[in-house]
């Protein structure tokens, strides 16, 4: 039986816990390999040990040392980022198809994820900013002015279908990103909540943070 529109529209969230990136990076492609037209969205919430990945685009240079990190090319838009403990990331995992009267445009589609972390943010009392040719969050203030706080990357399918996704920066030790030019950009400062002043339990920000995102992108 075809699924219902609002059905459809709205994705399921799906809690993966602890997972190690190459599994979910596997299971995402699998995933949009299997989907068809009634397969609902999913926007899949996890949690990785310690890895540095590539996009498409990326220079491997970029990884200054990895020291014992493994570093893992994808088939994603952008440069180099790193993923570890303490970070809230959601893959979206989605038909840019179903919209009723139109598609939902890759770039639009970028910009209510970056919306969805200003607004996340914004219900700690943070202030986040785009930056134009800059993919991702930065602070906008205070004495973490101009540091990322959060990054995002996608593929998106000929079909309209995405995968790969967003992530932000809660509790973690941010000394591999100093490892790293984040982004490809030399001395880029990256931060976390924890250091911006707000200490908040990753899952509760992980939650908080899905919950805009099925807001905005469904609206």
């Amino acid at each position: 039986m075809t699924a219902t529109l609002p059905s459809l529209r709205r994705p399921h969230l799906v809690e993966r816990g602890i997972e190690s990136y190459e599994t979910t990076f596997a299971a995402m492609r699998a995933f949009t390999d299997a989907r068809h037209a009634d397969t609902p969205d999913q926007l899949w919430l996890v949690e990785h040990p310690p890895v540095y990945t590539l996009g498409l685009g990326a220079d491997p240079s970029h990884v200054l040392d990895a020291h014992g990190i493994p570093v893992i090319q994808t088939d994603r838009g952008g440069e180099v980022t790193f993923h570890g403990p303490g970070q809230a990331i959601v893959y979206l995992l989605m038909d840019l198809r179903r919209r009723p009267g139109a598609r939902l445009f890759a770039r639009e589609f970028v910009q209510k994820i970056e919306q969805s972390v200003i607004e996340t943010l914004q219900a700690y009392n943070l202030c986040g900013e785009r930056k134009p040719g800059a993919p991702g969050i930065y602070m906008a203030d205070g004495p973490w002015k101009g540091a990322k706080i959060a990054a995002l990357g996608l593929k998106v399918r000929g079909n309209g279908c995405t995968y790969h996704g967003v992530s932000l920066n809660v509790s973690m030790d941010l000394a591999p990103f100093s490892w790293i030019n984040p982004c490809g950009y030399e001395g880029l400062a990256t931060v976390d909540m924890k250091a911006a002043g707000i200490e908040a339990p990753l899952t509760e920000v992980r939650s908080r943070l899905a919950g805009k995102l099925t807001e905005l992108l469904t609206a």
